[in-house]
C-alpha cells in the first residue's frame, strides 16, 4: 500500500488533490499530525491563497521545522501552488519568511499591456527537466491550469523543471531537486494532464518505496 500524507493547514482544496492521487491508486491521509506525515510514503503540500497566511497557519500547527526536516529527508515531496511558493525564502506578497528549502524569492508579475494579473487560466509548459519523474507521458507544450499573481524566482536556475510565458515574461512553473518537486499550476484542475502528473508522483513514491525495501537490512 502506498500512503501519501496531504498536509492540512487550512490553505487548500485538499479533497480535489486527494481524489487525483487516489485515482492513481494511492491511499491518502489528510493530516497535520507530524507523526502521520513522517510515516507516510510520500507527502503533498497543497495551497490556495496568500503567502503570509500560509506560513502563519503552518507555524500555528508547529509544522515549519517538521516540514523542513521531512522535505530534506529524501521522502518524495510535492508542493502545489502556494505549497510551492512557501518552499522559498520569502515573498513580495508579504513579510513572512518562507521555509527556505529552495533558494530564491517569490515575485509579483510586472504589469504590461495585454496581460492579466492574476494570471488565471490555461498555459503551456516548457519542460526544462524533461526526464523528471513528474513529466512521464507529459508532452512538450502541454496545457495546465494556473491561478496566481506571484511566481517563484529561484536563485539557482538549475531548479527550474518547467517554465511558462505570460506576456513577455518567462517564469518558473515547476521546480525540482532530488526528491523535492513543486508546481505552480493546479494539477487537480488541469484535466487529464493534471491527473497524469499526480499519477506520476504516485509512481515515483512507489518506486522510492521499493528501493527503500531493497536496501533495508
Amino acid at each position: 500500500m502506498t500512503t501519501i500524507a496531504v498536509i492540512d493547514y487550512d490553505m487548500g482544496n485538499l479533497h480535489s488533490a486527494c481524489k487525483g492521487l487516489e485515482t492513481a491508486g494511492a491511499t491518502t491521509l489528510i493530516t497535520d499530525n507530524v507523526a502521520d506525515i513522517e510515516k507516510a510514503d510520500g507527502v503533498v503540500l497543497p495551497g490556495v491563497g496568500a503567502f503570509d497566511p500560509a506560513m502563519e497557519h503552518l507555524r500555528s500547527r508547529n509544522l515549519i521545522e517538521p516540514i523542513r526536516r521531512i522535505a530534506l529527508s529524501g521522502k518524495p515531496f510535492l508542493g502545489i501552488c502556494v505549497g510551492m511558493q512557501v518552499l522559498f525564502e520569502g515573498s513580495e506578497e508579504g513579510s513572512e519568511a518562507g521555509l527556505g528549502i529552495f533558494p530564491g524569492f517569490i515575485r509579483r508579475f510586472q504589469p504590461e499591456v495585454g496581460i492579466t494579473i492574476p494570471h488565471m487560466g490555461w498555459n503551456q509548459l516548457k519542460l526544462i527537466q524533461p526526464n523528471l519523474p513528474l513529466w512521464q507521458n507529459i508532452e512538450p507544450d502541454t496545457w495546465v491550469y494556473f491561478v496566481h499573481s506571484y511566481y517563484a524566482a529561484p536563485s539557482d536556475l538549475a531548479l527550474n523543471a518547467a517554465t511558462i510565458t505570460h506576456g513577455t515574461q518567462t517564469i518558473t512553473a515547476a521546480v525540482a531537486k532530488n526528491n523535492l518537486m513543486a508546481v505552480q499550476f493546479h494539477p487537480e484542475k488541469s484535466s487529464l494532464a493534471g491527473l497524469q502528473v499526480l499519477s506520476n508522483f504516485v509512481s515515483y513514491v512507489r518506486e522510492t518505496q521499493l528501493e527503500t525495501q531493497l536496501v533495508a537490512p
